[in-house]
């Protein structure tokens, strides 16, 4: 690590877990596993998800967080109880409130299996019984520039029409030299591994590893290749997060 780079995190990357849902559907899991138990406050969990053809979410219900899906390939229809229907495509982008309730499903688009990646973000308690709601984002929507070493897409955050009732970034950042990455001081974040191999504050990252962090700092990305992760980020409620199944209380 060098000298202008501090970090508060998990001693190294860690691997993801396979998880296998009651519909048949399989995720790397980022967190919270056996190895990484913990939520990160904001965060309630982060998994890549891969769904076949003949498999997907029926109609089922959550509340009390908001659900931000990031599309890796394929396409994948969304239907829910606000009437809303949208197909989501690589790079496009879906958030939903679940706020004090909402019901909705997930199946792959066109015949075809789609792989994605979806993050839950915990609601403020004050903010648990807020109104369901939904707004999505093309990916030609969402701001992408070439910052140093990186290619650098705004998933949630500045230039993004996407926000969440929770101040947080969201970077799907693609390394092909090195780039750093900053979060601010009291948040919370950790980085993901889609696609590649590099190293991150000089350890070796792959996709499906995370990177856990915990109080803010900054952290160097280096890679020969094209090197694909996530960087979230955001700022903690400082309350406690209590998943049980599809809900947040």
């Amino acid at each position: 690590m060098t000298e202008n780079e501090s970090r508060a995190s998990a001693d190294r990357p860690i691997a993801g877990e396979m998880v296998q849902h009651g519909t048949g559907v399989n995720s790397n899991r980022a967190f919270p596993t056996d190895s990484y138990p913990n939520n990160l406050d904001p965060f309630v969990l982060f998994e890549q998800f891969y769904i076949d053809p003949d498999k997907g979410f029926p109609m089922h219900p959550h509340r009390g967080f908001e659900i931000v899906s990031y599309m890796i390939e394929g396409g994948m229809e969304h239907e829910d109880s606000l009437g809303v229907t949208n197909t989501a495509y690589e790079n496009d982008a879906m958030r939903i409130t679940t706020g004090s309730g909402i019901r909705h499903s997930e199946f792959p688009a066109d015949g075809q299996a789609c792989t994605g990646l979806q993050l839950w973000v915990n609601l403020p308690e004050a903010e648990k019984d807020a109104d369901p709601d939904y707004v999505d984002a093309t990916a030609d929507e969402l701001p992408t520039e070439e910052r140093d070493g990186a290619t650098v897409t705004t998933v949630i955050g500045d230039g993004s029409p996407i926000s969440l009732h929770t101040p947080m970034e969201y970077l799907d950042v693609t390394v092909a030299d090195a780039w750093t990455w900053t979060v601010p001081d009291e948040w919370s974040g950790f980085l993901y591994g889609v696609a590649g191999d590099g190293t991150v504050a000089g350890q070796a990252f792959t996709a499906g590893d995370v990177l856990p962090v915990t109080d803010g700092g900054s952290v160097t990305l280096r890679s020969d290749e094209s090197f694909r992760v996530v960087a979230v980020s955001g700022r903690p409620h400082g309350e406690p997060i209590r998943q049980r199944g599809p809900y947040v209380l």
